[in-house]
């Protein structure tokens, strides 16, 4: 019962950040492991869990997801693409690394998931210094896809970065098509570690459950929480996490 009561809460406090701010998997994979789950599977229960939580936020940006698809500017569709192939490789690249190596990778991962976090306005603020042409924005997503699909964190701020230095400047667009590439790169993670049977079930359906519940009242508690407020403690958090899991890591 404990197990789940970590995990539940760890879900709650995930599904409010992420629609606050983001990074609520910085807390959802830890929980899973204090859980008693091994890494990798934590991982991908992880990404199951939050998956749901993703396809809400899809769902209530449709509009501007529909907007950024006939946008001239940008190939939508083969970006969607390009998320799904990236997502599934990386997803498969975490079915195949040891245990022990994804283990000793995990403070690394989060660290710099963390950083990237903590940067995100000034990578999108000095990105104007440089610039993507179509081929470097579908390398670019490629990269990230392959990222989310094995570890995720940051992948938002990322793919803003790259859209920001393809020459987008119309936020609302690039966050729409940012949640939808995300939900594609995540799906064919998902579908991954599913059909591998990596997957706690029990444990990921209260996840998802309490998720979903955080996230309605993150929406509620965003007119009333400043944004940086909750950026900086996603970042704290992933700051202890990366100490912590080096101290651990032998």
């Amino acid at each position: 019962m404990l197990a789940i009561a970590i995990v539940a809460l760890a879900a709650f406090a995930a599904g409010f950040i992420n629609a606050l701010a983001g990074g609520g998997s910085f807390l959802t994979l830890p929980a899973f492991i204090a859980a008693g789950v091994p890494p990798i599977a934590a991982n991908a229960s992880s990404t199951v869990a939050l998956f749901p939580g993703q396809i809400a936020t899809g769902l209530s940006a449709r509009d501007g997801i529909a907007a950024a698809a006939k946008d001239p500017r940008i190939n939508a569709p083969v970006l969607a693409a390009i998320s799904l192939i990236g997502g599934l490789i990386g997803g498969l690249l975490l079915l195949v690394t040891p245990p022990a190596i994804f283990a000793r990778l995990i403070p690394w991962l989060i660290l710099f998931a963390t950083v990237i976090f903590a940067g995100g306005n000034a990578i999108r603020e000095d990105s104007k210094l440089f610039k993507l042409n179509t081929v470097g924005i579908y390398l670019a997503q490629a990269l990230v896809s392959i990222y989310g699909g094995y570890f995720g964190g940051g992948i938002g701020i990322l793919m803003l970065a790259a859209l920001t230095l393809y020459g987008m400047r119309d936020i609302w667009l690039m966050n729409s098509l940012k949640i939808l590439l995300a939900v594609l790169m995540n799906a064919a993670a998902v579908v991954t570690f599913i059909v591998a049977g990596l997957v706690y079930w029990q444990l990921t359906i209260v996840a998802g459950v309490a998720a979903i519940i955080g996230g309605y009242a993150g929406i509620h508690a965003a007119r009333r929480l400043p944004t940086r407020i909750v950026k900086g403690f996603v970042i704290m958090i992933g700051l202890i996490l990366t100490v912590l899991f080096f101290l651990k890591t032998p």
